[in-house]
């Protein structure tokens, strides 16, 4: 890890909501990633109300905990955005869905001066299990055309929760929302204020929690969908 005073390249973020089974080795490979780099860098995670020993545990293991009262996917994530230290920021979701010791196509990409780097779960790879059919043939692909359609966006996959962004350029472009279409507004706001934005193919691996997901697949992609449409509406000429 790094001291305050150090001048800190990447911050890896994780929202948590009761990921005791799998934090540790989220942590675990953030760090071993971490150790084979020459910069310095932290482990944060956005901790959204667990009571399951999340917070302990993660502390334990030389992480830094932010609390976030407000619930949601996106409020825990504007929090640690907020509270991040990094040059970079590279997030994705602590239930080991992501290998978080593979980070090189994420840092290479920002280091070459792209703004967001967005995984792409169709070209690395969806091991069986790791997505409901109905995400992966309907909801993503449909919700994402949209997107594309919507906004001339090149991004294939909206909704891949291991994303890398350069920290000043996203605060730029002030995301907001509260639940788990920020991952649909960042993309989106970025593409409409002219960031440099790329995709990278990532694997995604059946989550470790051994629980149903917070994901909700009709009431998240209607809050998707929705926020597609209504924000195109609120950018056109008065």
């Amino acid at each position: 890890m790094t001291s305050i005073e150090e001048e800190v390249t990447l911050s890896i973020l994780m929202p948590c909501l009761d990921e005791a089974r799998t934090l540790p080795a989220c942590i675990a490979k953030a760090r071993a990633y971490l150790a084979r780099q020459n910069f310095a860098g932290e482990i944060i995670i956005a901790d959204n109300g667990s009571s399951d020993g999340s917070r302990e545990i993660a502390q334990s293991l030389g992480a830094r905990v932010i609390s976030v009262p407000q619930r949601g996917y996106g409020s825990a994530l504007r929090a640690g955005i907020a509270a991040a230290r990094g040059k970079f920021v590279v997030m994705g979701d602590s239930d080991d869905s992501y290998d978080f010791s593979s980070l090189d196509p994420f840092l290479d990409r920002l280091e070459a001066g792209y703004d967001l780097v967005i995984g792409n779960r169709f070209e690395g790879g969806i091991k069986s299990g790791a997505m409901p059919l109905l995400h992966r043939y309907f909801g993503n692909p449909v919700l994402s055309a949209i997107g594309r359609l919507l906004y001339r966006s090149s991004i294939t996959d909206f909704h891949c929760g291991l994303r890398g962004f350069r920290r000043s350029a996203l605060l730029q472009v002030h995301p907001s929302s509260p639940g788990m279409e920020f991952a649909v507004e960042m993309i989106v706001k970025s593409t409409i204020n002219g960031l440099r934005i790329t995709q990278v193919p990532t694997t995604l691996s059946p989550d470790g929690r051994g629980r149903p997901p917070h994901l909700h697949t009709w009431r998240d992609g209607w809050r998707s969908l929705r926020f597609l449409l209504l924000y195109l509406l609120d950018q056109r000429p008065q």
